[in-house]
């Protein structure tokens, strides 16, 4: 048996013609440097076409996890952590001490016409 001329042998299907170097269409683009407080510096790349105020001012960087700004002299702070919250926490920021009491009254209440205790 003779090794033929298999022409598709490790192509894969739809791939076009061998050696074909323009695999479609190439939108104009534009590239925007942001750099983090360590110096490190990425870029990202955006439509040519896009208005000036959709690109971001900031972005996360991916080296530092720390924000990265546009303005190489000046890049970003890093922004105050907040410390963890609890679920009490919120509900005190939305709550007053006597909205606080009256909802727990209303709650034992129920509770105790739910039981027979009242």
């Amino acid at each position: 048996m003779a090794t033929g001329g298999n022409a598709i042998r490790g192509t894969r299907v739809g791939a076009g013609p061998m050696g074909e170097q323009d695999h479609g269409f190439h939108a104009e683009r534009i590239s925007i440097s942001y750099w983090d407080a360590l110096g490190n510096e990425t870029v990202r790349y955006f439509a040519a076409g896009i208005a000036e105020e959709e690109i971001p001012d900031t972005i996360d960087s991916p080296h530092s996890g720390l924000p990265a700004g546009r303005d190489k002299e000046n890049p970003p702070a890093l922004a105050k952590a907040e410390p963890y919250k609890t679920h009490l926490a919120y509900v005190k920021e939305r709550r007053t001490e006597e909205e606080a009491v009256t909802l727990l009254d209303d709650a034992l209440q129920q509770l105790r016409d739910r039981r027979g205790q009242a």
